[in-house]
């Protein structure tokens, strides 16, 4: 989604700034806004921005400046993404679960035949 961000482990809010367009004050308010934008501080309690939220900034600007959704719409946007993107892991890790256990069951019935066979 950010392309043109250098490739770092933290930003500063002041990179974030300049990478996104999006004015410090508007970050720190989007920070009491929104849950999921929750940078860290460092010892000197400076904010440190990861990828990720760098990547949450530029997708909350767009819902915001260019789809125009209000701030509760852009929430419940962000919201229903993230748990869209819980249910698709979710179902990844089912998918696996159950794959595992039908492979087990169709050795137990492979050796069960081997028994039984004359």
């Amino acid at each position: 989604m950010v392309t043109d961000a250098p490739e770092k482990l933290y930003y500063r809010i002041g990179e974030v700034e300049s990478i996104t367009g999006v004015p410090a004050y508007v970050l720190r308010y989007w920070e009491s806004e929104f849950k999921l934008l929750r940078p860290k501080k460092n010892e000197a309690g400076q904010r440190v921005y990861r990828r990720r939220d760098v990547e949450l900034v530029t997708r909350i600007k767009t819902l915001l400046y260019e789809d125009r959704l209000t701030l509760e719409g852009a929430k419940k946007r962000l919201l229903a993404e993230s748990r869209r993107a819980t249910d698709q892991l979710d179902l990844g890790l089912r998918e696996t679960t159950y794959a595992n256990a039908l492979k087990r069951i169709r050795d137990r019935l492979s050796a069960l035949r081997a028994r039984l066979a004359p």
